[in-house]
């Protein structure tokens, strides 16, 4: 760890008791006797140290920020911890202590250093030595953590403060996750905005993601010295204009410091830690929790609220939400970087590309975010100069740029860009004609194209999940089918069970009956008509059979006497026939047999014929009812039998 500032990093042991909280228990790297929490006035690092919800784990990591008091020597300035949570069952202790009442133990081993660029290899050996220490099963022996606060210094001192460590800091999973809401961050950060909360679970991740976002920023992780505190002050006391292009981005501006006077960032942020939020000389902050309280208050501790649980951006400030609107050079060009994320996206190992290139790497996207950063301030102050007074006099307009480059930014988030402290101190200590040095235009200028709209149609439709969603209905129409099919084949099977009962039960009785009619022969009849009721009376529970011999004997006397009518019409007709002959041949006079045409045998022959026919029709129509009426006497004796028959 560096020694910048004359801070050696540090090590504690904080850990959690039955009735007292969390609270700490041992320091290492200290002089003798000394407790840097009461000098420097921690009483919350206990706290931050473990975090909500780290018992829900076998190993959790939170990040925070300490004020680091002033000395003789040098100023107040920042200090960055970071600390490894574990537990272990109690029962598993070989010296258990008496004030170990709980059946689980938790501690955690924190480190505390200047700067947190070198979290990401910190991490893993303060991983390994926590859980080596855990793996004694006796706390009582803190050899193994002095010996990892020496190796502190001998590893670390010797390295390279000028370069940047990102180990760690999953860019690729930002983009992945958050998509053009990266950029949104991005601008939103530099709006230094009074209230922007990140909100997760997972208290790693928590942090991880701040300490991503802001690295975005290039130089911000190695000047962060004013973070831990709004009185904090010092990086524009230090600062000087530069006068040489030795290094490009100090002659640019950057770092953007968007945590100075006023600002406060705590990557994890506890309850205990919600005044000094609330407090009127906290302008702006960048803070992250675990506990769900702050969401049932995220009008009053955000305008900003990023849920990493649900992968959600909230902004509840109506005037921020139009200011951090995109210009279609933005969306443009966060699509880009997006694409090339999701191209190369490996599930397996989501910080490295699956093709092991430089398209959607960390260095990759890094580099863009510094281009187009870059090109914004140069836009920036191109803009001021065609805005200032003396422009007109002057005429000094660069050809190769066509009108303000900074529309493409978005004119109303510059103008909200121009009230915040890192923007005066930027436009202080910079040159007004940094156009000269960097093109003022934008990556991906110019207007909504057809490709445009085709990207972000694909991506919208990608968002949507439809094949995943088709598929889950799918799934529940199948169940759906297969439970009804269930339902009907039960239905059915005990319809069929039920007849099978039915037809049992009948068989049954039907052996009785023949049963009792073998054992008296005579009393069939008298059973037949006694145990089936008939049609007319199955209200009845003891109905008789009608007389169904009677009724035939009726039907049989209708019949002949219809039978009897046809052949009395039938001879009235043939005598009525005869006399209209008759009277016909004798009316003919002499005078008239000339004009009455004589009737030709043909006539004859078919009047005759006539008659032969109605006859055959009237003998027919006879024998037709007279074989109703015996089909009738029939099936009145087949019903009486059949009525016996189930009787029997």
């Amino acid at each position: 760890m560096a020694v910048s500032g004359g801070f050696m990093p540090i090590v504690t042991v904080v850990g959690f008791h039955h009735a007292r909280g969390p609270e700490i228990e041992s320091w290492f790297g200290v002089t003798e006797g000394s407790d840097p929490a009461t000098e420097n006035d921690w009483s919350l690092l206990p706290f931050m140290a473990l975090s909500d919800g780290a018992h829900a784990t076998t190993e959790d990591f939170s990040y925070f920020t300490l004020r680091h008091g002033a000395t003789p020597t040098h100023p107040a300035t920042s200090l960055f911890g970071i600390s490894c949570t574990r537990q272990m069952d109690a029962a598993e202790l070989i010296d258990r202590p008496a004030d170990v009442t709980r059946s689980t133990v938790q501690k955690g081993v924190v480190v505390i250093a200047d700067s947190p660029q070198y979290f990401g290899q910190l991490r893993e050996k303060l991983s390994m030595v926590t859980r080596a220490w855990f793996a004694q099963r006796d706390f009582t022996d803190t050899e193994l953590l002095k010996q990892f606060q020496e190796s502190l210094l001998r590893s670390l001192h010797d390295t390279d403060d000028d370069k940047d460590q990102y180990l760690g800091l999953s860019l690729r999973e930002l983009i992945h996750e958050f998509k053009y809401q990266t950029l949104v961050l991005f601008k939103c950060c530099l709006l230094q905005p009074k209230k922007m909360l990140f909100f997760g679970s997972r208290c790693e991740r928590l942090c991880m993601m701040q300490f991503s976002l802001i690295s975005l920023i290039p130089g911000l992780i190695r000047s962060l010295q004013d973070c831990a505190d709004p009185e904090l002050d010092n990086y524009e006391k230090q600062l000087i204009m530069p006068t040489s292009l030795k290094t490009l981005l100090s002659y640019m501006g950057l770092p953007l410091q968007i945590f100075g006077k006023g600002s406060l960032f705590g990557p994890y942020t506890p309850l205990q830690q919600l005044d000094m939020l609330a407090d009127h000389d906290t302008k702006s902050y960048i803070v992250g929790s675990t506990n769900s309280l702050l969401l049932q208050q995220k009008d009053r501790y955000s305008d900003i609220l990023v849920n990493l649980d649900e992968n959600t951006i909230n902004i509840t400030s109506n005037s921020l939400r139009s200011v951090l609107a995109l210009s279609v050079a933005d969306r443009r060009w966060i699509d880009f970087i997006t694409q090339a994320v999701n191209d190369t996206w490996d599930e397996t190992n989501p910080g490295r590309p699956n093709t092991m290139g430089y398209m959607g790497s960390e260095e990759f996207i890094r580099l863009q975010f510094e281009d187009y950063l870059l090109h914004l301030l140069s836009s920036a102050k191109y803009h001021f100069y065609l805005k200032s007074p003396n422009f007109h006099a002057q005429q000094a307009v660069l050809s190769e740029i066509e009108g303000d480059p900074a529309t493409d930014f978005n004119l109303e988030w510059l103008e909200a860009w121009q009230h915040t402290e890192n923007f005066r101190i930027f436009r202080k200590f910079t040159d007004s004609h940094l156009f000269d040095i960097v093109e003022p235009r934008h990556l991906c200028a110019g207007g909504l194209t057809r490709e445009d709209v085709q990207r972000r149609l694909t991506q919208q439709i990608a968002e949507l999940h439809l094949d995943e969603r088709f598929s889950n209905g799918k799934e529940v129409l199948n169940k759906h089918i297969a439970t009804s099919q269930k339902k009907v084949s039960s239905a059915f099977n005990n319809l069929w069970a039920d007849i099978e009962v039915m037809r049992e039960a009948q068989r049954k009785r039907n052996e009785e009956q023949r049963a009792i009619q073998a054992a008296d022969p005579n009393n069939n009849t008298l059973s037949r008509s006694s145990t089936m009721p008939t049609p007319a009376s199955w209200d009845k529970p003891s109905g008789r059979v009608p007389d169904l011999s009677s009724h035939a004997q009726a039907v049989g006397q209708k019949a002949g006497a219809y039978i009897s009518s046809w052949g009395a019409w039938a001879s009235e007709r043939r005598k009525g026939w005869g006399k209209a002959t008759a009277s016909s041949t004798s009316t003919v006079t002499p005078s008239t047999a000339a004009a009455v045409e004589p009737q030709s045998p043909q006539k004859e022959k078919c009047t005759g014929s006539g008659l032969s026919r109605l006859r055959s029709v009237t003998e027919r129509r006879v024998r037709r009812d007279k074989e109703r009426s015996e089909v009738g006497t029939v099936e009145a004796g087949r019903k009486a039998d059949g009525i016996g028959r189930l009787d029997a």
